[in-house]
């Protein structure tokens, strides 16, 4: 399971639902129970469906995050062991073996090569553009990867603000239809709702903003030593 290898998710998996409880059932001695807080962010009548739709974006996000990280790094895109074997070949120009490997194994590092491969009889020039349309190609996919989160820490505080609004609509229809005589009492329940979907909002786009600029810079980083490995393979080609 890809939870062995992040021990945060780990810890974080299993405090979160004690945290809960506690939350819930939590209260002063000689108090009446009163709700807590993450009871009212979590009821439905207060949070409404686009607290809930925030939620469920919360989730999405964090199984995106987990599945970029486990496989947006060099030992994914470039296996060392992989490589080592691509350079023997290369070293005693068996092209063919490394064609034939490239097509069994499907990642970064194996489809610049074969691309690169495939022009194998032309000229420097020939091999080296088809390399680096392919070099494109690939660090675009890993940008479209990741794109979603950037599109989620987007949405989410747009989701908030609408929320905001429908809280704040809520709460003047009741003034409207009172007649302006309404009790605080009765439009907390508009106000609550603005903020709380206001508060989801900002505390899902916050860390996946911050998950996506980190993964950004792992992309740009991976990506430029991969093709840097892949220009150094092809260089014998130049003089020939």
């Amino acid at each position: 399971m890809i939870f062995k290898h992040v021990p945060f998710v780990r810890v974080l998996a299993v405090s979160a639902p004690l945290v809960l409880a506690t939350s819930l059932f939590a209260q002063g001695e000689g108090e009446e129970a009163q709700p807590s807080f993450l009871a009212e962010v979590f009821d439905y009548d207060k949070a409404g469906p686009i607290g809930y739709l925030i939620m469920l974006m919360s989730v999405v996000a964090v199984a995106l995050i987990i599945e970029n990280f486990m496989t947006i790094k060099r030992e994914k895109l470039s296996p060392p062991d992989l490589l080592d074997e691509l350079e023997a070949l290369f070293d005693g120009e068996n092209f063919q073996d490394a064609v034939e490997l490239c097509e069994q194994e499907k990642n970064y590092l194996t489809n610049v090569v074969g691309a690169g491969l495939s022009k194998l009889g032309h000229s420097f020039e020939t091999m080296q553009t088809s390399l680096r349309e392919m070099q494109t190609e690939e660090s675009v996919k890993l940008f479209q990867k990741i794109g979603w989160l950037s599109l989620i820490s987007a949405i989410a505080p747009m989701m908030g603000l609408f929320g905001t609004v429908t809280g704040m609509f809520v709460t003047f229809g009741k003034i409207a239809s009172s007649g302006g005589n309404v009790s605080p009492s009765v439009l907390a329940g508009g106000i609550k709702m603005a903020l709380i979907t206001t508060m989801l909002g900002l505390s899902v786009a916050i860390p996946v903003g911050i998950a996506f600029f980190t993964l950004r810079n792992r992309v740009i980083r991976t990506s430029t030593e991969i093709n840097a490995i892949t220009e150094d393979l092809f260089e014998r080609f130049r003089a020939k």
